[in-house]
């Protein structure tokens, strides 16, 4: 599959998102084509590329089966169970060849893309869908897969001392996983106790709300009536410290991440809310 040029979901889905999940499968794969070890270590990381890319093959396959209507249980939701779910599949899997990789990983992204297709055709589209993060609609998890090559894609190309693939556009597009996702990720024990109204700000794009109260989450499209605390983000910042790959008070030190309210003291405390899958 060329980069962008699958695109017959638009209508199907988001528009733009179809193009984007092309795209992002042919980026990681172009980076794949150049590596001649994959046994370099990713920064930060337990895994080597090889492992990374591995993975990236085997959620892209799981995405493909859940979106065309397969039953694929992967852990319980938890960053724990999610981990030990990748340490599971990885073991079962050998393949660390970095072009046979890049090959899946493009292959199930149009696998995906094609189950969208033929679902929309079977007017099922709407239905709910099993994910390890908790049930989505297609659209979502179209989102999902998408986040989730990024993050890892960025993991690959810092790997490699190449350029990510993140970009204003894209980010944009990994939105809607990210406030569904956020209430199913916080910290409990963060939590509890707080009672506080965040408005989120993406430079240019997406402002929506997130609110703690009595121990639970509450996420809005829409900003708060009263917010306490608004926190605006430089677009590939945002993502990246979602995703747990950038320091938020190193951001915020760099002017990447601005703060203001009522009470703009919560703002260094908001990443700390949540644990990244």
């Amino acid at each position: 599959m060329a980069a962008g040029t699958r695109v017959d979901t638009e209508g199907t889905l988001p528009a733009g998102l179809g193009r984007a999940i092309c795209e992002t499968a042919g980026d990681i794969a172009a980076l794949l084509t150049e590596v001649s070890d994959t046994n370099v270590p990713v920064p930060d990381s337990e895994w080597t590329l090889g492992e990374a890319a591995a993975h990236l093959a085997q959620a892209n396959e799981l995405m493909a089966d859940l979106v065309a209507g397969s039953e694929r249980p992967y852990g319980d939701g938890t960053p724990q169970s999610l981990a030990e779910a990748n340490a599971r599949a990885l073991a079962a899997f050998g393949e660390r060849g970095a072009k046979p990789l890049a090959a899946m990983i493009v292959q199930q992204a149009e696998a995906f893309l094609d189950a969208v297709a033929r679902v929309a055709k079977d007017k099922t589209a709407g239905r709910t869908l099993v994910t390890p993060l908790g049930p989505m609609d297609q659209s979502v998890l179209a989102s999902y897969l998408l986040t989730h090559m990024l993050g890892h894609g960025y993991d690959l190309a810092r790997a490699m001392g190449r350029p990510h693939m993140i970009d204003r556009a894209r980010v944009e597009l990994c939105l809607p996983f990210l406030l569904t996702a956020m209430p199913r990720v916080a910290d409990a024990s963060a939590i509890a106790g707080l009672t506080a109204r965040y408005t989120l700000r993406v430079w240019g794009g997406t402002a929506f709300g997130v609110t703690f109260s009595g121990g639970s989450v509450d996420v809005t499209p829409q900003p708060p009536d009263r917010s306490d605390c608004t926190l605006l983000t430089e677009p590939v910042t945002f993502l990246l410290i979602a995703l747990g790959r950038c320091n938020p008070w190193r951001a915020m030190s760099r002017g990447r991440v601005l703060a203001w309210g009522r009470k703009p003291w919560l703002a260094p405390r908001f990443p700390t809310l949540f644990i990244a899958p």
